[in-house]
């Protein structure tokens, strides 16, 4: 817990220790991605520039169309001299990203963006050195270019690239809204292990690559020492923090009871490891062994009924159990599934409406007021249940108020 909130949790926790909370696992991983690199002064360096050097060619619709047109010609010399195929969908001219602290994944679209146009914001950067209407404009180009055209701030592009793009996959895994717990937490494993595998062996062919980069655009290359490896230790260190062998452990044995796993296999040992690890005073002695036969017996006249296949979720097979009166033929099955039911997991749904209220903000806050501000937002956010309702229907309501 944060915030205004802070240390609601751990007195939760003193009172009940079995009262497991999984803070929302894609804003874990920007926390572990992102928000470590500022431990890193070179990397916190770095995203400030990136920062300012956006801020810098996408400030006005004059500069984007600059930075479009030396993008187009940059290409079309590349195809020129046979550095570029030409195929269909290919070569097309985009944009300069803006990372965002509530967009996961935007800092790689930010990163990417940078490496394809290096070459056409070097371009607008001169430009506005050259021809900047006042001294701030210029001086202001002339540091963000100084910056982007040293080896430090390449190296640090490329590392960061290279760091995203692995853990990209599990970024967008942990934000779909239906998530395979299983597959997720497998992601986990496989991106620390592609994570040391590029601070062991990686280090050659990152440097081949920045070197390679530099050459062809004249900048300066300098020799490396072993200061970076930082980056890539404090990644390590926080995907093993935010992602607790508990808490892993924790989802996994209780996506024993999501309906879809159900029908795949049943894991029965699974769930008596469940109960017995984590929710140890819930269950007398005598429960425990008398839980693994009523699973079997909820195996046997349960889990071959087709009617389980309609059902997607814990809370749909809660449901299904009390409509079938399943809940009272096997209470301790129906427990465990209350308990796992009421384990607090929040979503990456809210967070994201962070970055639509920024917008807001931004553009309207001084016109309009708290109140209206918050209708808003609880618009955006309920916006699934707002499409249900038509205008119509609004209408007719505030006519009765009225009346």
């Amino acid at each position: 817990m944060r915030g205004e909130w802070n240390g609601l949790q751990a007195l939760i926790l003193n009172d009940c220790s079995y009262a497991y909370y999984v803070h929302c696992l894609a804003h874990r991983l920007q926390l572990a991605l992102v928000a470590s690199s500022r431990e890193v002064i070179h990397v916190h360096h770095f995203f400030t520039k990136l920062t300012s050097i956006v801020n810098i060619v996408g400030a006005s619709c004059k500069r984007n169309d600059e930075l479009k047109n030396a993008q187009a010609a940059e290409i079309e010399h590349m195809i020129a001299i046979d550095e570029l195929e030409t195929r269909k969908g290919m070569n097309q001219i985009g944009t300069l990203q803006r990372a965002g602290d509530t967009r996961w994944g935007s800092h790689l679209k930010s990163i990417t963006s940078l490496v394809n146009m290096f070459s056409a914001i070097c371009i607008v950067l001169i430009n506005i050195i050259d021809n900047g209407t006042t001294y701030s404009q210029r001086g202001d180009a002339d540091a963000a270019y100084e910056a982007m055209t040293s080896y430090e701030f390449v190296f640090i592009l490329h590392l960061m690239k290279e760091l995203m793009e692995i853990t990209n996959d599990l970024c967008q895994a942990l934000q779909c809204q239906s998530q395979d717990i299983i597959n997720a937490m497998n992601l986990v494993s496989s991106t620390k292990a592609l994570i040391q595998e590029l601070r062991d062996d990686g280090w050659d062919s990152l440097l081949t690559k920045v070197n390679s980069f530099c050459e062809a655009r004249n900048i300066d290359i300098v020799d490396m020492n072993a200061r970076y490896v930082a980056r890539r230790d404090s990644q390590l260190q926080e995907l093993n923090s935010r992602f607790s062998d508990q808490t892993t452990e924790l989802l996994i044995l209780g996506s024993a009871l999501d309906p879809r796993e159900v029908n795949k296999s049943f894991r029965i040992d699974d769930i008596c490891q469940l109960v017995d690890k984590f929710y140890p005073q819930d269950f007398e002695d005598h429960e425990k062994i008398g839980l693994r036969r009523q699973l079997q017996h909820f195996e046997s006249d349960v889990v071959r009924l087709p009617e389980l296949k309609n059902l997607s979720t814990i809370s749909d097979l809660s449901q299904w159990m009390v409509t079938t009166r399943r809940s009272t033929t096997y209470p301790l099955v129906y427990r465990v599934v209350v308990l796992v039911l009421s384990l607090p997991v929040s979503t990456a749904t809210a967070e994201r409406s962070f970055s639509a209220m920024r917008i807001v903000k931004t553009r309207l806050r001084n016109k309009m007021e708290d109140e209206f501000l918050t209708d808003s937002l609880i618009m955006y956010i309920e916006r699934e249940i707002a499409e249900k309702f038509s205008i119509d229907s609004i209408i007719d309501s505030f006519q009765d108020m009225k009346e």
